[in-house]
């Protein structure tokens, strides 16, 4: 997966090791191994192997990552991931008990949530898997689908003009100041999670301000 930056993973075609790196390590890796043990089955997610301190194993699954389809059929892939962002909102959560709950939390939230996390079947462009859960927990409705929108406006602003696909598969839109609000507030989180970087990491601190300051000035 090309397109993540807090972690190292390897494969060998069978199998996905994924090392977790900087802050809240722990806390990430309890997330996302819950997450998976008990969405086996409910969704499609990686099957867990094995874990250790620090690191999991996961079965490889095949798949696109959807960041890397968009530019070809990007309101197929935003459709899907609307389709999928739904489908978290829909989803009991209870089973999935020591998740992290933010205030006024009512629904599993990804997290990092968007086409860059999505597996896409190389020919059918349907959804195989949805990976990297470490920062998930009970929040906010919006969270997802919000975050996916910031993807696009942020990796792919020539792409705007496909986000009608993205509310189509979510069956909604949203109000935009509530978006932006939900998009304001992971960057915030992005940019104290790299503030607490062991050994501080100034180019990151200096790239999420930015995105900060951009997503402040996007308009629907």
């Amino acid at each position: 997966m090309p397109h993540g930056y807090t972690n190292a993973t390897s494969t060998d075609g069978r199998r996905v090791v994924k090392r977790y790196l900087g802050p809240d390590a722990v806390e990430r890796q309890s997330a996302e191994t819950l997450a998976l043990t008990h969405l086996a089955g409910r969704l499609p997610v990686p099957v867990l192997l094995d874990q250790t301190s620090g690191q999991i194993e996961l079965g490889w699954i095949a798949g696109v990552p959807g960041q890397e389809r968009l530019e070809t059929v990007a309101e197929q892939v935003l459709y899907v991931v609307g389709e999928t962002a739904r489908r978290l909102l829909n989803l009991d959560f209870d089973t999935v008990r020591g998740l992290p709950r933010r205030p006024g939390g009512e629904v599993l939230v990804h997290g990092d949530f968007g086409p860059q996390n999505l597996l896409l079947d190389r020919d059918t462009g349907q959804l195989t898997a949805i990976v990297d859960w470490e920062f998930t927990h009970v929040g906010g409705r919006l969270t997802d689908i919000a975050w996916a929108e910031w993807i696009l406006r942020t990796h792919h602003p020539h792409l705007v003009d496909a986000l009608p696909s993205l509310f189509a598969g979510f069956q909604d839109r949203p109000g935009w100041a509530e978006r932006q609000a939900a998009m304001l507030a992971r960057c915030e989180e992005l940019l104290d999670f790299v503030r607490r970087w062991p050994g501080g990491d100034e180019t990151a601190v200096r790239q999420w301000q930015r995105r900060s300051a951009a997503t402040a000035e996007f308009s629907d």
